[in-house]
C-alpha cells in the first residue's frame, strides 16, 4: 500500500475533507426524523458537538450556554481563566494586539502561574449554570489537576496534547500513567490527540471513555507547518474508526471517537461523521459566536509555547449567536451556520437514521467537489468561495 516517493521509500496516500464527497443514498429520510444524539460513558447528549478547549472559544459563560443548547464546552485549565481572576482585560489586550505582536503578547500573558484555586472556581461557575462541566489539561498536569477538578464537581476531564501516546518517554519529568489515571479518577476521561490505528487502540486500552482525533488541522494551529506532523482528517478518522470497531469486537466496550479540528462548515462536519466520528470538536466556527470570549479572535492552544509556538491568533469575526451557529437560521451563505441542520439534512439525504448508520455512507474521492461549476462564486468571492 502506498506510492514510491524515492528509492526504497514508500508513502501512503491520505485524504482531507476537501478531497472527498458523500454519495446520496438510495433511500432518503425526513431530516426532522433523524437522530443525532450520542453517548459518553452511558450519558446521552442531544447534539454531538463539543467546543474546543481554547481560550478564544470557551470561558465559563460560554460553557453554560453550550451546555444548555445540548452540547459540551471544554474549558482549558492552563489558559488565562486559571491564571487571572479578572480575565476580561486580558482578552481585550489580546484582541487589540497587532498581528505582528499577538504571539509575543500571548506568550508573555501565559507566563503568569496557574492558580489552583481558580480551577475550582471556574468549575463551580459552570456548574452553577446548571450544566455539565468539562475541562482539559496536558498529560503532565493531568493527575494533579484531575483530582482538583473532580473535587470541584467536574463531570468530564480531557487529557489533551499535540500528540498523545501511551508509551511516552522522558527523563525530565514524571510521565503520567494513563491507564492508572483513568482507573483512579471517578469521572469519564477523554484522551487525545492521535491520528493512527495503532495509537488509537493503545489509548482505548487505558480505559479512556473517548478519543480526540486530529493533529494540526485546526484553523489556528500551525503544527503542520512548524513540525511537519499530521495526517489529513478523513484518513485519520477512518483509521481510528477501524480501531474503535476492532476494539469493540474484542472487548464489547464502545469508545467514541471525536474528530477534533479542520471543520469550518457544515459540509466538513458531515464528512467527519460519515468517516466514522461519533462527535466533533470545533474551535473557529464557535469562536465566531457572540458568546465566545475572544472578541472575534481565536488562537491555538500551543500559541503561548515559550520556545516553539505551534499556533497563531486569527481573526474570525463575530457572525451570530451560538444558537444560530448550531441551529440557525443561517444568515450567511458559506455553510458556517446551522451546523445541526446541515448534519440532519445530509443524514436524511444519505438515508441514515442515526450517526452509526451514517458511518456506512458511501464516500468518493472527489477533489473537484467544491470547485466544479462554481466559477461565478469564485469570481465574486461569495458562497463556497469566500
Amino acid at each position: 500500500m502506498g506510492e514510491w516517493i524515492g528509492r526504497d521509500r514508500k508513502a501512503r496516500r491520505c485524504y482531507g475533507f476537501d478531497e472527498v464527497a458523500l454519495v446520496p443514498g438510495t433511500v432518503t429520510i425526513n431530516p426532522a426524523e433523524v437522530e443525532i444524539g450520542w453517548e459518553l460513558n452511558g450519558e446521552r447528549f442531544p447534539i454531538p458537538f463539543i467546543a474546543s478547549a481554547m481560550d478564544g472559544v470557551v470561558d465559563p459563560n460560554f460553557a453554560v450556554t453550550m451546555g444548555k443548547l445540548g452540547g459540551i464546552a471544554v474549558l482549558n485549565l492552563e489558559g488565562i481563566y486559571t491564571r487571572y481572576d479578572d480575565y476580561d482585560s486580558i482578552l481585550a489586550d489580546i484582541a487589540k494586539a497587532s498581528p505582528e505582536k499577538a504571539t509575543t503578547l500571548v506568550q508573555k500573558l501565559y507566563t503568569q502561574p496557574i492558580k489552583e484555586k481558580l480551577i475550582s472556581k471556574r468549575i463551580r461557575e459552570i456548574k452553577k449554570g446548571g450544566v455539565r462541566a468539562a475541562v482539559s489539561a496536558i498529560p503532565q498536569r493531568a493527575e494533579k489537576f484531575g483530582h482538583i477538578a473532580q473535587e470541584a464537581g467536574c463531570d468530564i476531564f480531557v487529557v489533551q496534547s499535540t500528540v498523545t501516546t501511551v508509551r511516552h518517554i522522558s527523563k525530565a519529568y514524571q510521565v503520567v500513567d494513563l491507564k492508572k489515571f483513568c482507573r483512579q479518577i471517578k469521572i469519564p476521561v477523554i484522551v487525545g490527540n492521535c491520528v493512527t490505528y495503532q495509537v488509537a487502540l493503545e489509548l482505548m486500552d487505558t480505559g479512556a471513555r473517548a478519543l480526540l482525533i486530529g493533529i494540526g488541522p485546526g484553523s489556528a494551529c500551525t503544527t503542520r507547518g512548524v513540525l511537519g506532523l499530521g495526517v489529513p482528517q478523513v484518513t485519520a478518522i477512518c483509521d481510528s474508526m477501524a480501531a474503535r470497531d476492532f476494539y469493540f469486537k474484542r472487548t464489547k466496550r464502545y469508545v467514541p471517537i471525536i474528530a477534533d479540528g479542520g471543520m469550518s462548515t457544515g459540509g466538513d462536519v458531515c464528512k467527519a461523521f460519515a468517516c466514522g466520528a461519533d462527535a466533533v470538536m470545533i474551535g473557529s466556527a464557535f469562536a465566531r459566536a457572540r458568546e465566545a470570549p475572544g472578541r472575534g479572535y481565536h488562537w491555538g492552544m500551543a500559541t503561548p509555547h515559550a520556545n516553539l509556538p505551534r499556533g497563531t491568533r486569527i481573526k474570525v469575526g463575530t457572525t451570530g449567536s451560538l444558537e444560530e451557529i448550531l441551529f440557525g437560521p443561517a444568515r450567511h451563505d458559506d455553510g458556517s451556520e446551522n451546523l445541526v441542520g446541515a448534519l440532519k439534512t445530509c443524514m436524511g439525504s444519505a438515508g441514515a437514521r442515526t450517526i452509526k448508520e451514517f458511518h456506512f455512507s458511501e464516500i468518493i474521492i472527489a477533489p473537484a467537489i467544491k470547485t466544479e461549476g462554481k466559477l461565478f462564486q469564485a469570481a465574486q468571492k461569495v458562497g463556497m468561495m469566500k
